[in-house]
């Protein structure tokens, strides 16, 4: 409030001191002040700018001569020409500029900064009427980029913005209308009432539900805020667009009032409700359950379900265990009924030295279905972690682990086709890997050890360490930190790559070309999370946007497509909050 005064140039005005005095018995009157007394005020700038003729240029002279010394910062001094001639005034404060120029200086502040400045005089608080200004704030903050008047609801289809509605007594349907008359409805109650209190929860969230996850994006979606439910294609077409599902949407009706409504079920939008639960996590609650409900019972929800899910009926699946594994998620999920706790993810940052632009990826899981892995890098290591997951492998854990110090050159073509022949080429990289561990295990205790000794037992301890060190790096394939390290060298160049026999692809269609391949992990369990172990096996960096996982002791192959949807919002800040972020992501579930 202060600066503003100084910057306004009125804090020493006695004009202003009264205006300050006045302010309480002048608050109710102002706030109401309409549109038209702003463009009445534009006008008059204007006119006094341009001259406005010898009558008002009289009048102004006039009103400047009578005016005390403590009022010439109110109306601006004269300038008087070499010829005698009085020219226009000069601005002395910021409140004494044109109100258009005002208009576009308040416009390029923030939106929450907006209030305070309302509160220095009341010639701010009519300029804060203007649309020009709150337009501006929703389309730089929220994305909105259309007019008001003319946008449509987007994502919203026409049927759930009038939905038919048969009254008993008349044999004829009418429909019956949903949403307000938005003609009415200005930038700035759109800003206030619905974009700035809920904008805490746009961007990515994994709802917590058991081991199944998945993946939220809220995001300001024409009128509307919308929570979509991101899907994974229908098995096993893991190349296909992701689908949208919406379960809440908050908008506004001629109350000026935001409200909630739940999307969950099959008999349309209705009554809802969202709560913060702390920084980072929010709730949201279905009011009326029986929408979700079927005239059919469960066995026509679970039918619905199954299409929306997998795209096809019970006896269209014909392995018993997949069947299993589907009517397993069905009655954990549908428990839930839209009540449910989310948490903010972020997308991982992307660094110079990445293999690959990290993100999000669909990926094939044999008898589980498609699932959505989260691709990070950090430092010598690509990790792949599951934002969906399954009953032996939850979401939240780490999938896939790739070592990039350690590519693997891949035999002949024909040789490919052997198992026995990728195994051994895979299984002694991993015996290597395991060696340098343990040898690092030593080098630690030793150096922990000898420090104890003392100081030249310690300096051996590290000429020891450096003497290990280069010898294990004149014997290992080079990593990313060297010249010709994978991430660093020509990643275009492809080379052939076919699947050994034996091993089973989901999709049954993979790229046969590859730019690179490295050793990695892979993590497996029993039901429930069980005896979890990570098991060898081989890293496929096909392109940009895919890559594909051989699991050896599995048999099977995983492709991965990357997820190329527009995600705002979703970006992290920096590294540690990403970092934190995982940690407490694979905590939810452990």
């Amino acid at each position: 409030m202060a600066v503003c005064a100084r910057l306004c140039g009125v804090g020493q005005s006695r004009r202003c001191r009264r205006r300050q005095r006045n302010n309480q018995q002048d608050q109710g009157s102002d706030s109401d002040m309409d549109e038209e007394e702003g463009e009445r005020i534009v006008g008059q700038r204007q006119g006094d700018v341009s001259g406005g003729g010898p009558e008002r240029g009289a009048t102004a002279a006039a009103a400047a001569a009578t005016a005390g010394p403590s009022d010439a910062g109110e109306y601006g001094s004269g300038h008087v020409n070499r010829g005698g001639s009085t020219g226009p005034p000069h601005p002395q404060s910021l409140a004494e500029l044109p109100p258009e120029l005002l208009v576009e200086i308040i416009s390029l502040l923030p939106g929450t900064v907006l209030p305070n400045v309302a509160l220095v005089c009341k010639k701010f608080r009519q300029i804060l009427n203007t649309e020009t200004i709150w337009r501006r704030r929703c389309m730089e903050e929220f994305g909105m980029k259309e007019d008001l008047r003319k946008m449509e609801a987007g994502g919203v289809s026409s049927q759930d913005l009038y939905v038919k509605r048969v009254n008993p007594r008349v044999k004829s349907g009418r429909f019956m209308k949903l949403l307000p008359d938005y003609e009415h409805m200005d930038y700035r109650d759109v800003y206030t009432h619905l974009l700035h209190p809920y904008r805490h929860i746009l961007g990515l969230w994994q709802p917590d539900i058991g081991p199944y996850g998945g993946l939220l994006n809220v995001v300001v979606d024409g009128l509307f805020i919308i929570g979509w439910m991101y899907l994974p294609p229908h098995d096993p077409r893991v190349e296909d667009p992701m689908r949208r599902r919406p379960l809440f949407r908050i908008h506004m009706w001629e109350s000026k009032k935001a409200t909630v409504e739940c999307m969950y079920g099959h008999k349309g939008p209705h009554k809802g409700d969202i709560q913060t639960v702390k920084k980072d996590e929010f709730s949201t609650k279905c009011n009326q359950t029986d929408h979700h409900r079927m005239p059919g019972g469960r066995q026509e929800e679970f039918r619905t379900w199954l299409e929306e899910e997998w795209g096809r009926t019970l006896e269209e699946i014909f392995h018993e265990h997949m069947q299993e594994l589907i009517l397993m998620k069905f009655i954990y999920t549908s428990q839930y009924d839209n009540c449910l706790t989310y948490r903010r993810i972020y997308l991982p940052p992307a660094m110079p030295t990445d293999l690959l632009q990290p993100g999000l990826f669909k990926g094939t899981y044999g008898s589980h279905g498609l699932e959505i892995v989260m691709l990070s890098f950090h430092g010598t290591y690509a990790r792949a972690t599951k934002l969906t997951g399954d009953p032996n492998v939850p979401a939240g854990q780490l999938t896939l682990d790739v070592d990039l110090t350690h590519p693997v050159a891949l035999p002949e073509l024909e040789q490919q086709r052997s198992i026995e022949e990728l195994s051994r080429l895979v299984l002694g990289v991993h015996e290597e890997v395991q060696r340098e561990a343990a040898q690092q295990a030593t080098g630690t205790s030793s150096t922990a050890r000898r420090a104890s000794e003392g100081p030249h037992s310690s300096a051996g301890a590290a000429e020891e360490m450096a003497t290990d060190h280069g010898a294990c790096s004149d014997g290992c394939q080079p990593g990313p930190s060297s010249p010709s390290s994978p991430s660093s060298s020509n990643c275009n160049e492809t080379q052939p790559f076919i699947l050994p026999l034996g091993v089973i692809a989901r999709n049954g269609v993979y790229p046969r070309t590859c730019r690179k391949c490295f050793y990695g992990t892979g993590l497996i369990a029993g039901h429930g999370f069980t005896s979890p172990e990570r098991t060898p096996g081989l890293f496929v960096l096909f392109d940009e946007d895919r890559f594909g996982f051989i699991w050896l002791e599995l048999k099977s192959f995983s492709l991965y497509s990357r997820l190329t949807d527009q995600l705002a919002h979703a970006h992290a800040p920096n590294m540690e909050r990403f970092e934190a972020m995982l940690h407490n992501m694979q905590s939810w579930t452990s």
